[in-house]
């Protein structure tokens, strides 16, 4: 709240105004009203955490979606309890809308940091720019830190192919799994390999 490059300038009541904005924004509509350039790291982690989560499933938002993150949230809580069964609101949920859940976040989570990886080696920008830069382009927000005409081309396709993988990656992957039933003639034996 002391950048005068952000909300330091700013009276209360619209710090208060521009703090909400900002914390809606990057959800799906990718408008601002302060300088992303300006921000601190801690305040550009943040909004990159709101970018991937993104907005409502059924919506048009991009990112995993809130309720692949709350489910996820919901499947650590039952493994710390210790509880053989994931439930939430009263419901057990079905075990292959976890197993979704679990691919939609960990291949989502690959692309941004395969990409981010890919932008660092083609530029020398820094890595806080170069992963908000990647974030917004998979959640389909549109934000940025300034950075973006600046990168060379081939960053520039980088970044053009992850909004397309995030506008029609996780729909489709989604819709494929749900309609992907293949049930095998039989059951291999249980293996439990170390975890941690």
């Amino acid at each position: 709240m002391d950048n005068p490059a952000t909300l330091g300038a700013l009276s209360t009541p619209d710090r208060l105004l521009a703090g909400f904005f900002q914390a809606v924004m990057p959800r799906t509509a990718g408008f601002n009203s302060l300088d992303y350039g300006q921000m601190a790291d801690g305040t550009l982690l943040g909004t990159e955490m709101l970018m991937f989560i993104g907005g409502g499933s059924a919506g048009t938002a991009g990112g995993i979606k809130v309720t692949t993150f709350v489910l996820l949230f919901f499947v650590i809580f039952a493994e710390v309890r210790g509880e053989a069964d994931v439930t939430a609101f009263g419901r057990r949920i079905d075990p292959r809308a976890i197993r979704q859940a679990l691919t939609v976040a960990l291949l989502a989570l690959g692309a941004v940091v395969v990409s981010t990886l890919v932008i660092l080696q083609l530029s020398d920008v820094a890595t806080e720019d170069a992963l908000f830069e990647v974030v917004s382009a998979f959640a389909t927000v549109g934000l940025s830190t300034g950075i973006t005409a600046d990168l060379p081309a081939a960053a520039h396709l980088v970044l053009a192919l992850l909004m397309f993988v995030g506008r029609l990656g996780p729909i489709t992957l989604v819709s494929a799994l749900a309609l992907r039933d293949h049930s095998r003639l039989h059951r291999l034996p249980e293996g439990r390999p170390l975890i941690g």
